[in-house]
């Protein structure tokens, strides 16, 4: 398990310090353990919900962020209390049973997060672009 993690840290460092003006780096809220292996100088990510953007979930996603806009949520909805039906609805990703497809249901992307993602850093990266003569 330490191996997978000492792997996954230096894939994470990796991609954060390759050579290029603009990184999103997608990863789940950290436990101390993977954070003390990054890079010092690593800046907080922007914690996000998917509630955030218009999708009823709970789902705490971290994007690290280097020649990008953080996110502004698209169509925030009002999480329900907690302890309610609705509420448990919306944590089905942390109430998601043992078994062979849990890590698909915790990895999944809702796509009115990846659609802001889309559509609020594709303007910054084309109006940035050069455009060969």
């Amino acid at each position: 398990m330490w191996r997978l993690l000492d792997e996954g840290a230096g894939l994470f460092t990796a991609c954060w310090q390759a050579p290029i003006p603009r990184v999103a780096i997608e990863n789940p809220v950290m436990n101390p353990h993977g954070r003390a292996r990054l890079p010092e100088d690593l800046p907080k990510p922007q914690i996000v919900q998917p509630w955030w953007f218009g999708e009823p979930a709970f789902k705490a996603t971290g994007f690290y962020l280097r020649g990008l806009p953080r996110l502004a949520a698209t169509e925030k909805l009002t999480p329900p209390k907690a302890g309610t039906p609705e509420h448990k609805a919306w944590s089905a990703i942390h109430r998601a049973p043992p078994g062979p497809d849990r890590w698909k249901i915790r990895s999944r992307t809702f796509e009115g997060l990846a659609e802001a993602c889309a559509d609020q850093w594709a303007g910054t990266v084309t109006d940035a672009a050069e455009v060969p003569a």
